[in-house]
């Protein structure tokens, strides 16, 4: 399926399959690890682009530096913007929204309905799994060769699969942007905070790893935080 393909059209005929499994997460912060087991579910194979934003809501956020196109993924969106985008989406495509909420500003009364087939984040362990396509490594190929870093973006956002994907399709998992997860990040000492993967193009390489970790409240936007899009099966 062509990456070119008219943007709200295209969404579903291009989500990837992701097979049943499990991941071992790892926090390096409490050195600690934990197993996950990760049922089978789809996931776009490059994360939400601005052109794509601004179909389905009628505007995208303005880039920092203004010139960022329509194929560079959309940044500048909190965790709250990417789940109305998703429910907005899912009403669109006549599919049922994953999510339900009330008006809490710190986000803790959205709730996600795992049973429903409309768009929604990845967790953070199915967002994992889906990184690492099988291998074991810190990333799943060479820094240059699968990601906009530090060393390689000129200081800016690029246009989404212009490097190599991953052995299951799936483009900018590590670098370019960052990428919003369903997770809280740990509640009992961070509260709301939701967890985000996969490095950006600002990053040095000890950021862009299939491992990394961040975190931060659920209305935080930045220049290179973004999003992609998993439906359940």
């Amino acid at each position: 399926m062509s990456l070119e393909s008219t943007p709200r059209q295209a969404v579903t005929e291009r989500m990837i399959r992701i097979p049943a499994g499990e991941i071992v997460l790892r926090d390096e912060g409490t050195k600690t690890n934990w197993k996950v087991e990760v049922g089978a579910f789809l996931l776009e194979p490059c994360p939400v682009t601005r052109e794509l934003y601004h179909d389905v809501r009628g505007e995208a956020p303005t880039s920092p530096a203004g010139s960022a196109g329509p194929r560079t993924p959309v940044t500048e969106v909190s965790w709250m913007d990417a789940v109305r985008f998703c429910n907005l989406l899912s009403r669109e495509a006549g599919v049922d929204p994953c999510y339900s909420m009330g008006d809490d500003p710190d986000g803790q009364d959205v709730v996600c309905d795992g049973e429903a087939d409309g768009y929604r984040l990845p967790s953070e362990a199915e967002w994992e799994y889906a990184c690492r396509a099988g291998t074991s490594g810190v990333r799943y190929g060479e820094l240059d060769e699968i990601a906009w870093h530090r060393g390689n973006s000129g200081g800016e956002v690029h246009d989404v699969a212009t490097k190599a994907p991953n052995a299951w399709g799936l483009h900018d998992m590590i670098g370019n942007v960052w990428e919003w997860c369903w997770d809280l990040y740990d509640p009992g000492v961070y509260g709301p905070y939701r967890v985000f993967r996969g490095g950006g193009g600002f990053d040095p390489p000890r950021g862009c790893r299939a491992s990394c970790r961040r975190k931060s409240h659920p209305t935080f936007r930045v220049d290179d935080l973004g999003f992609r899009l998993a439906r359940s099966l």
